[in-house]
């Protein structure tokens, strides 16, 4: 049946089709012989349906894909969190924050719909009547060079943001057109209205309604209230404008139309828009920082990132200022405060009375707006109520200073060398701000943690805004003194033990034909146990270790711990001739500390990117089994030990144990009254230039130096123990929770043994007491190297020597001079100056 009542039926249709053609053809050849006026339409038409085929084909052929939308990802800044998780700070050349279409408040997006495009629900893209009145308006204004109104619709708006740019002309907006429509075809409203809100530009460098909630409000979208939702909406208009001082009132009027707009579409009532028009605009002068002050720290951070992910989103999709990444880092604020505090104070104290060091930088007042010149140098300062200023004026003992707002105040305490144009730091004093001087001695300060390796605070220098060079990693600097641990450490693993004696009384040495021969006098003369020679920090008994351990293992092991690249085996290079950071410092120290392990230091933990992926760790370390979809009953997996083994465990705990006597009754005593269980080293480089102090507990290491850019002699009285050592001391005052008091653990195989300190001989008939200056002592020997028992013939012999060597110092401090030997301390014991 369906088969005999289609043929007819397609057969008739076949029919209708060949003969109306074919009477449409005659037709149409009939009219053009007859009518010239036939022809002339004809052509017109054809003329037409040509130029809309070629214009389509010149602004739809070379368009970008709607499709590309779908997937697109938008250039987001990386987010650095603390140790503890909290934000600190976040890498962006522009504000933007990616919220989905849930998480934008219905009163927000109903004010952007009134503002921009009442009827983005119902049209397909394009809103007709909205676009025939732009091209109206367009035609009116057209050659006096004042802008059309756009009439545009969101999707077209988006079109423009994404995908075209801000040319204008009319071609672009026809292509806008007809991207709009495509878009239309394959996001739904709600995937617009999301990328829309998100990439809006809105002005102070924001993008999307969430950044600009923080830039004008300092409040988040969903805390945003009716009038501050509708000033948000009038933004996309003028989007540097409504926002500018001056401009209040332009505000105020645009949101209050764009309130009226809401009230008659029915999105809110006519009592909630009167009571939102009734409200100022309360814009935020400035936004709260969540960030920390730690730029040191974070610009480490920021180079190891551009260095593994690219700086720009053309560097890949996870690069720093788009890909949007969530980096966790060691950064611990506490303790980062404490240290950027302490070697502020130390180098202020270091700076005590001394002349204005001169300007921070300086501006050429001939050019004109220094403000603008002082805001544009990014210049500034973070120390209590301290500010950077440029001197606009001076005459004589008057003189005033400006700020990159414009503010210029009277200017007091003025240096003889002070002239306009020198940008300064200031602090409040009465009606005006006096000269603060800021210290021309630097340094350098890093607290790791020695199980792991981890970074939790770096200072390199007194402001990362004043000068971004960070003397913590970058600065190269003779270690001096602090070097000597693992000299005494190569001597351990050479036959050597703490109770070794070593000669102190001088150390001849060739070195080559040229310079000749090298003797190393001072300190106290005679034969002393290695334990001594640490404590008191005696060059000649250094030496002597050294040549006898042979200086080539004193290199391998400097080599072996990353403290020096490429070291000289030289005497010197046992003294800390060559070259360091504090970084590396802290490290090797955290392997003494962690029974020898290195572990590579690091400020990134882990990095993720905008979907929670973790890309990168420092921890590589497998765990074998921690994935197994069922327990099955073995023991529980555990991570692998982490760092490299670097020297012996033994060694590095009986060299350690050592270094806890500099702090009792050494060179670092200063340290003594904190009572932690502390170890470490001071050094002073010959000048002195340097000095440092490098330490801690068996959990924390700390490191500091202080010391000129430009090495220079810092003075008779600088010592590591007195201009250093304090720094660290302020430090662990300021963040005592962080320091625990839990004795050192030694690793297998160390014996300890009660010794006579002074002789290095054993001790049984008496106990080590709570006095550091106590003869009886533990000490930590490995298994078979311990010392023979004390006889009373020894003690009657170190009795003697000491008595000698008594008188000896007696005498020398007598020729030296009064001066000599009234400022010098009896137990000065870096005279060699830590370098030769």
């Amino acid at each position: 049946m369906t088969d005999t009542a289609t043929t007819p039926f397609r057969d008739y249709l076949r029919f209708r089709l060949s003969r109306d053609s074919e009477m449409a053809v005659t037709w149409f050849v009939d009219k053009w012989q007859s009518s010239w006026l036939f022809k002339l339409a004809a052509f017109a038409l054809a003329g037409l349906a040509a130029l809309w085929v070629a214009a389509w084909l010149f602004l739809a052929s070379d368009l970008p894909e709607a499709e590309s939308l779908i997937g697109y990802q938008t250039p987001l800044p990386t987010v650095v969190r603390g140790i503890d998780g909290e934000i600190v700070h976040s890498y962006a050349r522009e504000r933007r924050v990616q919220l989905q279409f849930g998480d934008f408040p219905e009163p927000l997006i109903n004010a952007y719909i009134s503002a921009e495009d009442k009827t983005f629900f119902s049209h397909g893209g394009v809103d007709f009547p909205g676009t025939v009145n732009a091209v109206f308006d367009y035609a009116t204004k057209y050659g006096s060079g004042e802008r059309a109104v756009g009439g545009s619709t969101i999707t077209q708006q988006l079109a423009k943001i994404l995908l075209l740019g801000d040319e204008y002309s009319v071609t672009r907006k026809l292509k806008e057109m007809i991207l709009a429509s495509r878009i239309e075809g394959v996001l739904s409203k709600q995937e617009i209205l999301e990328l829309y809100l998100n990439e809006i530009p809105l002005g102070r460098r924001s993008f999307g309604v969430q950044a600009a909630a923080r830039a004008y409000f300092d409040k988040d979208v969903g805390d945003l209230e009716l009038h501050e939702a509708a000033f948000l909406a009038i933004l996309p208009k003028a989007p540097e404008r409504y926002g500018r001082k001056g401009q209040e009132q332009a505000a105020i009027e645009r949101r209050d139309f764009v309130l009226a707009q809401m009230a008659d579409n029915g999105f809110i009532t006519e009592a909630e828009r009167s009571a939102a028009s009734a409200k100022p605009l309360g814009l935020a002068r400035q936004r709260s920082e969540r960030s920390a002050d730690a730029g040191y720290f974070l610009e480490e951070v920021r180079r190891q990132l551009i260095e593994d992910f690219g700086e720009s989103a053309e560097d890949g999709e996870n690069s720093v200022y788009a890909g949007g990444l969530w980096v966790r880092t060691s950064l611990d604020v506490g303790l980062q405060n404490a240290a950027r505090d302490s070697l502020r104070r130390g180098l202020l104290r270091y700076h005590g009375g001394r002349a204005w060091t001169g300007p921070i930088a300086t501006i050429n007042m001939d050019d004109g707006n220094w403000a603008g010149q002082l805001a544009s140098s990014y210049l500034s300062i973070s120390y209590e109520d301290w500010r950077v200023g440029v001197v606009t004026q001076r005459s004589g003992s008057a003189a005033t200073v400006g700020f990159a707002d414009g503010d210029e105040a009277p200017l007091s305490n003025l240096p003889d060398a002070l002239k306009a144009g020198d940008v300064i730091a200031v602090s409040p004093q009465g009606n005006g701000f006096r000269v603060r001087t800021i210290p021309e001695a630097q340094g350098g300060m890093v607290v790791q943690n020695a199980q792991t390796g981890r970074v939790l605070a770096m200072q390199g220098g007194f402001d990362h805004r004043l000068s971004d060079f960070n003397r913590a990693t970058q600065a190269l600097r003779q270690p001096g003194s602090t070097i000597k641990p693992f000299v005494y450490a190569t001597g351990l693993d050479n036959g050597m033990t703490p109770s070794t004696e070593i000669d102190n009384s001088s150390y001849c040495y060739y070195q080559g034909r040229q310079l000749g021969q090298k003797c190393i006098r001072g300190g106290r003369a005679g034969q002393f146990p290695m334990r001594y020679g640490l404590e008191q920090s005696q060059n000649i008994m250094t030496v002597q270790i050294g040549m006898q351990a042979g200086m080539e293992n004193v290199v391998e092991t400097i080599e072996k711990l990353d403290i020096s690249d490429d070291p000289d085996p030289f005497a010197a290079t046992a003294l800390g001739a060559e070259e360091s950071t504090v970084l590396r410092m802290v490290s090797a120290y955290s392997a003494l500390a962690n029974h020898g392990r290195l572990n590579k230091p690091t400020v990134i933990d882990y990095v993720q990117d905008r979907q929670g992926r973790v890309i990168w760790r420092a921890d590589d370390r497998a765990c074998n089994g921690c994935n197994m979809p069922e327990y099955d009953g073995s023991a529980m997996p555990r991570f692998g030990i982490k760092g490299v083994q670097a020297m012996d465990a033994r060694t590095a705990f009986q060299t350690m144990h050592m270094l806890e006597g500099v702090v009792t009754r050494g060179t670092a005593t200063v340290l003594s009254d904190l009572g932690l269980p502390l170890f470490g080293k001071t050094g002073t480089t010959t000048g002195p230039k340097d000095v440092w102090f490098v330490g801690g507990t068996q959990r924390l290491i700390a490191g500091v130096y202080v010391g000129f850019d430009n090495p220079r002699n810092m003075g008779g009285y600088a010592f590591g123990g007195t201009i250093a050592a304090p720094i660290f001391k302020d430090l662990i005052e300021n963040s005592r929770d962080r320091w625990t008091a839990l004795p050192a653990i030694a690793p297998e195989g160390i014996r300890m043994v009660r010794v006579n300190r002074r002789t290095g001989k054993r001790v049984l008939d008496g106990w080590p007491t709570g006095d550091p200056r106590s003869d009886i002592i533990w000490e930590a020997f490995k298994p078979d190297s311990e010392p023979e028992r004390a006889t009373r013939q020894d003690e009657i012999a170190a009795k003697r020597d000491e008595i000698l060597n008594l008188i000896r110092d007696s005498r020398r401090a007598v020729a030296a001079g009064p001066e000599r030997a009234e400022g010098q301390p009896a137990d000065f014991v870096e005279e060699q100056g830590g370098i030769y």
